[in-house]
């Protein structure tokens, strides 16, 4: 008797008799053998190596290439975040006097929280954004992250988290500094959140990571560490301009959902549960 791995990237053992031309499984292990074409479908996805096309595209944009398995559901609310996002920065953005006047009004101040003032601002700021850079930077993340999360989580309770980060991410910079008088601006809080539910749920995919020129696909892991990692840098660098408190307040918000919604999210989808089992190996 002599024992084989069912395929590539899908290490299910099964035992092969060859004198007798017979197969054996493990009962705990038919489902995942009934499973295993539409393992190797995915796969096939997932394994899908970087190209020169890849390779441009985030040597000119700076952005990461995601590989990751396509949600069954077209993600409509990660889509009206972003039109709305687009919308709102394009009504104010290129007037410094209309910037200058919504910031006034609907940017966030940790002073004018703790003082009991602007409230609103709790919400408003994750929809307004500095400058161009800045608002597509968070919306290519957005896109990225958003679609697969919300097609796990359903339309609704994917907002109500976004939205759920997005204050848990104001309150940890105001906690850092209550006093500050320092405008807060845009949806990079929310979305730190994302990616703490996003490297929990989606360990299977990949994002690129460019160094200097040399790209290579990480695993939600590495890259999201890399990422909090710089912001943490950031923070003991005293570097002005960015919400490194907010990034992650809002990531460990994430990750504090994600651990404890886990379970359910797995119950509801199959085929990501499928992919989160450890006989499944994704090629880097």
């Amino acid at each position: 008797m002599a024992r084989y791995y069912l395929m590539d990237g899908y290490q299910i053992e099964v035992d092969v008799c060859h004198s007798c031309s017979g197969v054996w499984i493990d009962e705990a292990e038919r489902t995942k053998v009934v499973q295993s074409p539409r393992v190797k479908a995915l796969l096939s996805e997932l394994d899908a190596k970087i190209s020169t096309k890849t390779w441009l595209f985030q040597f000119l944009s700076q952005m990461p290439v995601e590989f990751n398995i396509k949600p069954k559901r077209r993600p409509v609310i990660t889509y009206l975040l972003l039109a709305l996002n687009i919308m709102i920065f394009a009504a104010y953005g290129f007037n410094y006097e209309m910037t200058d006047r919504v910031f006034d009004n609907f940017a966030m101040r940790a002073s004018d929280i703790v003082d009991g003032n602007h409230v609103w601002t709790l919400l408003s700021h994750m929809f307004l954004h500095g400058d161009l850079m800045h608002l597509a930077g968070n919306m290519y993340f957005l896109y990225v992250v958003g679609d697969n999360l919300e097609d796990s989580l359903g339309r609704m309770r994917f907002l109500g988290l976004y939205l759920l980060c997005g204050f848990a991410a104001a309150a940890a910079q105001i906690m850092a500094d209550p006093t500050s008088g320092i405008y807060m601006v845009g949806a990079s809080g929310a979305i730190a959140g994302l990616f703490g539910m996003y490297l929990l749920w989606f360990r299977h995919a990949s994002l690129t990571f460019m160094f200097v020129i040399y790209q290579k696909k990480l695993s939600p892991m590495a890259f999201f560490t890399i990422w909090l990692a710089f912001n943490i840098l950031g923070m003991l660098m005293a570097g002005e301009g960015v919400a490194y408190w907010a990034h992650i307040g809002g990531f460990a918000a994430g990750l504090v959902i994600g651990l404890l919604m886990k379970h359910k999210v797995m119950e509801t989808n199959p085929i990501l549960a499928m992919l989160n089992e450890p006989e499944v190996k994704v090629t880097r």
